[in-house]
Protein backbone atom coordinates (compact mmCIF):
# COMPACT_ATOMS: atom_id res chain seq x y z
CA UNK A 1 0.00 0.00 0.00
CA UNK A 2 3.07 2.65 0.93
CA UNK A 3 4.73 1.80 -2.46
CA UNK A 4 1.20 2.82 -4.41
CA UNK A 5 1.12 5.65 -2.37
CA UNK A 6 4.48 7.43 -3.41
CA UNK A 7 4.31 7.59 -7.10
CA UNK A 8 0.93 8.81 -6.44
CA UNK A 9 1.99 11.60 -4.51
CA UNK A 10 5.06 12.23 -7.01
CA UNK A 11 2.34 12.38 -9.64
CA UNK A 12 0.28 14.96 -7.83
CA UNK A 13 3.93 17.09 -7.24
CA UNK A 14 4.41 16.91 -11.04
CA UNK A 15 1.31 17.94 -12.15
CA UNK A 16 1.46 21.09 -9.58
CA UNK A 17 4.57 21.76 -11.18
CA UNK A 18 3.03 21.64 -14.64
CA UNK A 19 -0.05 23.50 -14.03
CA UNK A 20 2.54 26.45 -12.27
CA UNK A 21 4.40 26.68 -15.96
CA UNK A 22 1.00 26.51 -17.71
CA UNK A 23 0.16 29.61 -15.64
CA UNK A 24 3.28 31.18 -15.52
CA UNK A 25 4.04 30.83 -19.44
CA UNK A 26 0.18 32.10 -19.91
CA UNK A 27 0.62 35.70 -17.81
CA UNK A 28 3.70 36.01 -18.98
CA UNK A 29 2.16 35.91 -22.43
CA UNK A 30 -0.53 38.42 -21.63
CA UNK A 31 1.41 40.84 -20.90
CA UNK A 32 3.62 40.52 -24.03
CA UNK A 33 0.83 40.94 -26.01
CA UNK A 34 -0.50 43.67 -23.98
CA UNK A 35 3.04 45.23 -24.49
CA UNK A 36 2.73 44.98 -27.94
CA UNK A 37 -0.69 45.53 -28.34
CA UNK A 38 -0.17 49.01 -26.64
CA UNK A 39 3.42 49.77 -29.01
CA UNK A 40 0.63 49.33 -31.76
CA UNK A 41 -1.86 52.17 -30.79
CA UNK A 42 0.81 54.51 -29.74
CA UNK A 43 3.80 53.94 -31.48
CA UNK A 44 5.50 57.00 -29.37
CA UNK A 45 7.29 59.91 -30.93
CA UNK A 46 7.51 59.94 -35.06
CA UNK A 47 10.36 60.90 -36.98
CA UNK A 48 9.79 63.36 -39.86
CA UNK A 49 12.54 63.11 -42.74
CA UNK A 50 12.46 66.95 -44.59
CA UNK A 51 13.85 65.67 -48.57
CA UNK A 52 16.22 68.48 -49.48
CA UNK A 53 15.90 68.86 -53.09
CA UNK A 54 19.26 69.18 -54.92
CA UNK A 55 20.66 72.74 -55.90
CA UNK A 56 20.20 72.97 -59.54
CA UNK A 57 24.00 73.95 -61.27
CA UNK A 58 24.34 77.35 -62.19
CA UNK A 59 24.23 77.62 -65.78
CA UNK A 60 24.95 81.74 -65.96
CA UNK A 61 27.77 82.57 -68.91
CA UNK A 62 29.81 84.68 -66.28
CA UNK A 63 29.89 88.60 -67.53
CA UNK A 64 33.60 88.90 -69.13
CA UNK A 65 32.59 86.02 -71.57
CA UNK A 66 30.74 88.93 -73.89
CA UNK A 67 34.05 90.46 -74.24
CA UNK A 68 35.78 87.25 -75.30
CA UNK A 69 35.46 86.02 -79.06
CA UNK A 70 35.19 82.21 -79.66
CA UNK A 71 37.97 80.17 -81.09
CA UNK A 72 39.78 83.11 -81.39
CA UNK A 73 43.68 83.40 -80.63
CA UNK A 74 44.85 82.62 -77.23
CA UNK A 75 47.05 85.68 -77.53
CA UNK A 76 44.53 88.06 -78.94
CA UNK A 77 42.28 87.47 -76.22
CA UNK A 78 41.30 90.32 -74.39
CA UNK A 79 42.84 91.24 -70.69
CA UNK A 80 39.51 90.16 -69.06
CA UNK A 81 39.35 86.85 -70.31
CA UNK A 82 42.87 85.58 -69.14
CA UNK A 83 44.54 84.78 -65.92
CA UNK A 84 48.64 85.44 -66.04
CA UNK A 85 51.27 85.06 -63.89
CA UNK A 86 52.76 88.21 -63.75
CA UNK A 87 56.41 89.40 -62.70
CA UNK A 88 56.60 93.03 -61.71
CA UNK A 89 60.71 92.86 -61.23
CA UNK A 90 60.95 92.82 -64.78
CA UNK A 91 62.72 95.93 -66.51
CA UNK A 92 60.92 98.40 -67.76
CA UNK A 93 60.68 99.06 -71.21
CA UNK A 94 62.25 95.70 -71.62
CA UNK A 95 60.32 92.83 -73.52
CA UNK A 96 58.99 90.31 -71.41
CA UNK A 97 57.39 87.01 -71.92
CA UNK A 98 53.90 85.57 -69.14
CA UNK A 99 52.34 82.39 -69.10
CA UNK A 100 48.43 82.50 -68.86
CA UNK A 101 45.69 80.50 -69.15
CA UNK A 102 42.39 81.28 -70.18
CA UNK A 103 39.17 81.78 -68.05
CA UNK A 104 35.98 79.04 -67.84
CA UNK A 105 33.72 79.40 -70.25
CA UNK A 106 36.37 80.70 -73.02
CA UNK A 107 37.32 78.86 -75.82
CA UNK A 108 40.56 79.99 -78.03
CA UNK A 109 42.89 78.17 -80.63
CA UNK A 110 46.74 78.53 -80.78
CA UNK A 111 48.46 79.15 -84.44
CA UNK A 112 47.24 75.74 -86.05
CA UNK A 113 43.60 76.15 -84.78
CA UNK A 114 44.03 73.82 -81.75
CA UNK A 115 42.23 74.11 -79.12
CA UNK A 116 44.39 75.63 -75.80
CA UNK A 117 44.14 76.60 -72.57
CA UNK A 118 47.69 77.58 -71.78
CA UNK A 119 49.98 80.12 -73.20
CA UNK A 120 52.54 82.78 -73.19
CA UNK A 121 51.70 86.67 -74.23
CA UNK A 122 54.90 88.74 -75.10
CA UNK A 123 54.66 92.60 -74.22
CA UNK A 124 56.36 95.33 -72.67
CA UNK A 125 57.41 95.55 -68.67
CA UNK A 126 55.76 98.41 -67.62
CA UNK A 127 52.61 99.39 -65.28
CA UNK A 128 48.68 100.52 -66.89
CA UNK A 129 49.44 104.16 -66.15
CA UNK A 130 52.80 103.96 -68.03
CA UNK A 131 51.18 103.38 -71.40
CA UNK A 132 50.97 106.16 -74.17
CA UNK A 133 48.01 107.82 -74.27
CA UNK A 134 47.26 105.91 -77.59
CA UNK A 135 46.44 102.76 -75.34
CA UNK A 136 43.91 104.06 -72.87
CA UNK A 137 40.64 105.94 -73.05
CA UNK A 138 39.45 108.96 -70.40
CA UNK A 139 36.85 110.31 -69.22
CA UNK A 140 36.40 114.32 -70.57
CA UNK A 141 35.10 116.94 -68.71
CA UNK A 142 33.12 119.64 -70.21
CA UNK A 143 33.09 121.75 -66.63
CA UNK A 144 36.68 123.02 -67.21
CA UNK A 145 37.83 126.10 -69.56
CA UNK A 146 41.54 126.59 -71.08
CA UNK A 147 41.31 129.58 -71.00
CA UNK A 148 43.68 130.17 -68.02
CA UNK A 149 47.07 130.10 -67.97
CA UNK A 150 48.76 128.30 -66.94
CA UNK A 151 46.09 125.71 -69.10
CA UNK A 152 44.27 123.70 -66.28
CA UNK A 153 44.17 120.30 -65.85
CA UNK A 154 41.28 118.13 -64.34
CA UNK A 155 41.22 114.43 -62.85
CA UNK A 156 40.14 111.84 -64.99
CA UNK A 157 39.41 107.78 -65.05
CA UNK A 158 41.53 106.47 -67.55
CA UNK A 159 40.81 102.56 -68.87
CA UNK A 160 43.26 100.36 -71.03
CA UNK A 161 42.08 99.44 -74.45
CA UNK A 162 41.08 95.18 -73.91
CA UNK A 163 43.66 94.38 -76.26
CA UNK A 164 46.41 95.79 -74.40
CA UNK A 165 48.74 94.08 -71.91
CA UNK A 166 50.45 95.90 -68.97
CA UNK A 167 50.81 95.47 -64.98
CA UNK A 168 48.36 96.84 -61.95
CA UNK A 169 45.50 98.07 -62.36
CA UNK A 170 43.62 98.31 -65.62
CA UNK A 171 41.77 101.44 -64.69
CA UNK A 172 43.63 104.30 -63.08
CA UNK A 173 43.20 107.91 -62.44
CA UNK A 174 45.21 110.54 -64.22
CA UNK A 175 45.46 114.56 -64.32
CA UNK A 176 44.77 115.66 -67.65
CA UNK A 177 44.50 119.26 -69.73
CA UNK A 178 41.54 120.99 -69.91
CA UNK A 179 40.34 120.35 -73.67
CA UNK A 180 37.14 122.26 -73.97
CA UNK A 181 36.50 125.64 -73.77
CA UNK A 182 32.98 127.90 -74.68
CA UNK A 183 31.56 124.44 -75.21
CA UNK A 184 33.92 123.39 -77.91
CA UNK A 185 36.92 121.31 -77.57
CA UNK A 186 39.74 122.48 -77.47
CA UNK A 187 41.45 121.22 -80.78
CA UNK A 188 38.20 122.99 -82.50
CA UNK A 189 38.57 126.25 -80.63
CA UNK A 190 42.16 126.93 -81.14
CA UNK A 191 41.27 125.58 -85.58
CA UNK A 192 38.55 128.38 -85.36
CA UNK A 193 41.14 130.68 -83.61
CA UNK A 194 43.34 130.18 -86.38
CA UNK A 195 40.90 130.66 -89.24
CA UNK A 196 39.51 133.99 -87.65
CA UNK A 197 43.02 135.13 -87.40
CA UNK A 198 44.23 134.23 -90.74
CA UNK A 199 41.47 136.11 -91.69
CA UNK A 200 41.74 139.30 -90.19
CA UNK A 201 45.24 139.41 -91.45
CA UNK A 202 44.54 139.02 -94.93
CA UNK A 203 41.86 141.74 -94.71
CA UNK A 204 44.53 144.11 -93.07
CA UNK A 205 46.57 143.05 -96.23
CA UNK A 206 44.14 143.94 -98.35
CA UNK A 207 42.78 147.26 -97.13
CA UNK A 208 46.44 148.71 -97.32
CA UNK A 209 47.60 151.13 -100.03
Amino acid sequence: MAGGVRPLRGLRALCRVLLFLSQFCILSGGEQSQALAQSIKDPGPTRTFTVVPRAAESTEIPPYVMKCPSNGLCSRLPADCIDCTTNFSCIYGKPVTFDCAVKPSVTCVDQDFKSQKNFIINMTCRFCWQLPETDYECTNSTSCMTVSCPRQRYPANCTVRDHVHCLGNRTFPKMLYCNWTGGYKWSTALALSLQVQVGVHVQLTVGLP
